[in-house]
């Protein structure tokens, strides 16, 4: 398990079980088991939304240890239909969470979620704190309106080639709404329309997520080769959530944290997290002491980055010890 003393992911492996669950008359999420059948259950929660869920995903986690849940969240991966904004907002992912869990018959589990997994993964365990056994928690996301603007227009000052990629479409005027703008591109019906919008948007942020960017031209073969999948996904439900899922009020997850302060917590940030500034994870330790607060020197945003990694795996070995 040590690669010059960090952590890796554990190797890799098959679900022992998958399905589908029937969430309402318009969505059907997928959903599979890996690791232990008799193990403690954890679940996981993918970024984006609209991310979806990937096979190293499952890595994370001791197989003998752990009976591991993943799913996909409403529109993404293999859920259905894919890029779905009906009948899609942070509350109906709260309760699909926790009709997954009384269907598979669990009464507690541990929570791992990043970036908006994070943002989900708070705001079910201020719901429904009886059912979480530990969170650990990845590149913080609260979405407020500050950590919105953050992404639309602050990363510029990084990236900003990268920005001018996502906004070269768009008229100067349409520059000052760049939310807007793209909410209409997302949703317009005509795919010439919204799939190049798709591809921008995707692009965007996967350019700004490591420490090291990957090369342009390969972030652009990833892009088009799956621009009707993972990046449409991703982009509209982003847009989507940014523009209709808005807390209210805006502090929402810190205004109710007291509520989970007891639930042992591991909280990692990538110390050059451009998309999830290292900020909004600080002020999260601020008005939640007890989490341990980690910071790894030499990442970004990226789950994959070897030091992000390392003190995930760690999280999830130490909360081994926690039985339901």
């Amino acid at each position: 398990m040590e690669s010059d003393s960090r952590l890796v992911l554990y190797p890799q492996l098959s679900p022992f079980a998958s399905g589908y669950l029937k969430a309402d008359d318009i969505h059907t999420l997928y959903y599979e088991q890996s690791g232990n059948p008799k193990g403690i259950p954890v679940v996981f929660l993918h970024g984006g939304p609209g991310a979806g869920s990937q096979p190293k995903h499952r890595q994370f986690f001791d197989p003998k240890h752990y009976r591991i849940i993943i799913f996909d969240q409403r529109g993404a991966g293999n859920s259905t239909p894919r890029g779905e904004l009906r009948q899609n907002t942070t509350a109906h992912l709260v309760s699909d969470i926790e009709m997954l869990r009384e269907h598979l018959g669990i009464s507690r589990w541990h929570v791992f979620g990043g970036s908006w997994g994070s943002t989900l993964a708070m705001t079910y365990a201020i719901q429904h704190p009886e059912r979480v056994l530990s969170m650990t928690l990845r590149g913080i996301f609260m979405m407020r309106q500050s950590e919105m603007q953050h992404f639309l227009y602050g990363m510029r000052s990084i990236f900003p080639e990268a920005w001018e990629n996502f906004v070269a479409p768009l008229s100067m005027a349409e520059r000052e709404d760049v939310l807007g703008t793209y909410y209409r591109l997302l949703t317009h019906p005509d795919q010439s329309v919204h799939l190049p919008a798709a591809e921008r948007w995707s692009g965007y942020e996967s350019a700004c997520l490591r420490l090291i960017p990957e090369k342009p031209e390969a972030a652009k073969a990833v892009d088009v080769q799956d621009v009707s999948g993972h990046a449409y996904a991703i982009a509209r439900l982003e847009c989507h959530y940014f523009v209709h899922n808005r807390f209210q009020p805006d502090d929402y997850l810190l205004k109710n944290i007291h509520k989970i302060r007891h639930i042992p917590c591991v909280i990692v940030q990538g110390r050059y997290d451009i998309v999830c500034p290292p900020v909004t994870a600080y002020e999260l330790h601020q008005h939640w002491p007890e989490a341990r607060f980690i910071i790894v020197p030499d990442a970004g945003h990226s789950a994959s980055e070897p030091g992000i990694v390392s003190e995930l795996v760690k999280a999830t070995n130490t909360f081994r010890t926690i039985k339901p």
